[in-house]
């Protein structure tokens, strides 16, 4: 799997004018100068190859997309939000987006059991509470890629 890291242009800016700062005026033991520590924030992009493909889902834990959102990219089998990957799932979610590509099934319980919902490819659902009728608690999911 690749991996993509895309640098802002004002990010490579800043970092550019951190390296050519004026030197501080701390000194060694010695005597020398040497300039003030420089710490430059890179925001980063990191990207795969399912993400750039359009098969990912992902879900807020706020309606109409608010808040931080938990991105799953498929194809992806998560058997029960207790696993590891699918902890923040587990939380209570109440808006989701879908992918192009992406068609997600999600279950009321863990190994897809009892009722479940699902959402064709570019599906943008802003009150899932209510849609999903079981308290947005998903407790396991299928995340399909289309070709």
């Amino acid at each position: 799997m690749r991996t993509f890291v895309k640098i802002a242009p004002l990010a490579t800016l800043a970092l550019l004018a951190a390296c050519t700062a004026p030197t501080g005026k701390l000194q060694t033991s010695t005597g020398d100068t040497q300039p003030q520590p420089v710490v430059v924030k890179v925001p980063i992009q990191v990207s795969s190859p399912g993400l750039e493909a359009g098969c990912w889902v992902q879900f807020y834990q706020e309606r109409y997309f608010a808040g931080d959102p938990a991105t799953v990219v498929g194809p992806a089998t998560i058997e029960s939000a207790d696993e590891a990957s699918g902890k923040q799932l587990k939380r209570d979610i109440d808006s989701l987006v879908t992918g192009p590509k992406a068609t997600l099934r999600v279950y009321q319980h863990a190994m897809f059991k009892d009722r479940s919902i699902t959402f064709g490819p570019n599906s943008r659902e802003g009150g899932l509470i209510t849609k999903l009728g079981f308290g947005g608690r998903i407790q396991s999911l299928q995340l399909d890629c289309a070709s």
